[in-house]
């Protein structure tokens, strides 16, 4: 199984994220577009991992209480562009704590510096002036254990646990 663990979000955001894609298609921006279902925030990116009941025990020992979360900015890596979060001590804390869990229950992750996007288009091609991301906020009450499989279209996120505040 392709595992990682994310942020579900509200629907009015996936609405903003969508309402930036859109200026971005009618701007000329082509590639390939996160589906709506598919928008998340990943707190940690496992990969191919066999057991789904250990990485729910890593989460069972990780406690958080809900914060706010909210759009703010945009960015790139390359041609991966994505919408950014305003600066959050608690969406940190929590990404801290789950990949300390992990570390400590030996699951493999992406050790990579945590750096909390939403991934709007892979393979941009075009430009971006002006567009920008409405500044909408939700609140965090559950975190997600997702799988990642290869669908006729694309990917297929699918939430198998979740831990909540």
């Amino acid at each position: 199984m392709r595992l990682f663990i994310a942020i579900n979000l509200s629907d009015a955001m996936k609405n903003a994220l969508e309402s930036t894609q859109d200026q971005m298609y009618d701007n000329g921006v082509r590639g390939n577009f996160t589906p709506r279902e598919n928008m998340h925030l990943t707190l940690a990116f496992i990969g191919e991992y066999p057991d789904k009941d250990r990485v729910m025990d890593a989460l069972a020992t990780v406690s958080f209480s809900g914060f706010p979360l909210s759009l703010k900015g945009m960015g790139s890596f390359r041609d991966l562009w994505w919408a950014g979060m305003d600066e959050s001590a608690p969406l940190a804390a929590v990404a801290r704590r789950i990949r300390r869990a992990l570390a400590e229950h030996d699951i493999p992750f992406d050790r990579k510096r945590f750096s909390p996007h939403i991934t709007l288009i892979r393979k941009a091609a075009g430009n971006m002036p002006g567009i920008q991301v409405e500044p909408v906020s939700m609140r965090v009450d559950t975190i997600s254990l997702m799988r990642s499989d290869r669908g006729k279209h694309g990917m297929i996120y699918t939430a198998i646990g979740e831990i909540k505040a």
